[in-house]
């Protein structure tokens, strides 16, 4: 997880046991290396391959960054300070803001680039490019590539056929893209906000941030504002899994419970569901 506001990247065991696995607490930074020896300045987002290898969006820096299973930190695309959307390989590439990343099997990564409200993809050698979006246009039309615009994209999932994820946060809605760059909205209506449960346009959220994607196409979606855990099926079909509408605290023991400002939202290997709340709570609970 990204402990955003103590500039760490924390690991947590099934068992519950917490490590720092890369950054100095309270220090602030973008140096690249081992453990303690690394800095990130309001790391946001994160994503594991396969081979145990952890992105992380790093906010503040404007730069994705990579973490080895032994703490060896890098910088996989991106430069500390520089802000825009520059494609390019490595550090000629450009990032504002970036807040989520997602990871597929072939190891190339998607980034939530959010203040310039497009969806980048990085291969495993850097090279980064703009999927869908045109920088620097908010908006919420669907279409292909640069025809298409969101507002503020916070959190990207992908699924095993490449298809990207995306919560649209100011547009309150949720965004699939194909690997050809085609994008659609898969659930909410732009600009509605709410908590209905229903198909499609006729659902509505309330400043969605994380999501992630199940072997069968689910959508499991973090309704910030909301403070609750959705559930989109491929088809659209959008229902309340966790928490109540409207309510915040912290309630154990049962669901579906009580759920404060979720911001990320992870799925386990063993069907768990894992989420982040704003009262620096980490969740976990069956896929429901």
């Amino acid at each position: 997880m990204a402990d955003t506001f103590t500039n760490i990247i924390r690991k947590i065991t099934p068992a519950g046991v917490v490590s720092t696995l890369a950054g100095t607490a309270g220090v602030t930074g973008h140096a690249d290396g081992t453990g303690a020896a690394a800095s990130f300045y309001r790391p946001r987002g994160v994503a594991v391959d396969a081979s145990g290898n952890v992105y992380v969006a790093d906010l503040n820096n404007s730069t994705i960054r990579r973490i080895t299973p032994a703490g060896v930190v890098s910088t996989l695309a991106g430069t500390a300070g520089v802000t825009g959307h520059a494609d390019g390989t490595g550090a000629a590439a450009s990032f504002n803001s970036p807040s989520g990343v997602a990871v597929d099997a072939s190891g190339n990564v998607y980034v939530a680039d959010t203040f310039t409200n497009i969806i980048r993809k990085i291969t495993p050698a850097g090279v980064v490019s703009t999927l869908a979006g045109t920088a620097g246009v908010t908006g919420h039309a669907d279409g292909t590539g640069a025809a298409a615009s969101f507002y503020y994209p916070a959190g990207v999932a992908v699924d095993a056929s490449g298809n990207v994820y995306v919560a649209d946060l100011s547009n309150s809605t949720i965004r699939k893209i194909t690997p050809a760059g085609m994008v659609s909205t898969l659930a909410g209506t732009a600009g509605v906000t709410g908590h209905a449960d229903g198909t499609g346009a006729a659902a509505s959220f309330y400043r969605p941030r994380g999501v992630a994607v199940d072997a069968s196409g689910n959508v499991y979606v973090a309704d910030t504002s909301n403070n609750i855990i959705r559930k989109t099926t491929p088809a659209g079909v959008v229902s309340t899994v966790i928490g109540t509408p409207n309510a915040s605290g912290v309630q154990f023991g049962s669901m579906p419970g009580i759920v404060t400002s979720p911001l990320g939202i992870a799925l386990g290997l063993t069907n768990t569901l894992y989420f982040t709340m704003q009262n620096a709570v980490v969740r976990v609970a069956p896929v429901p």
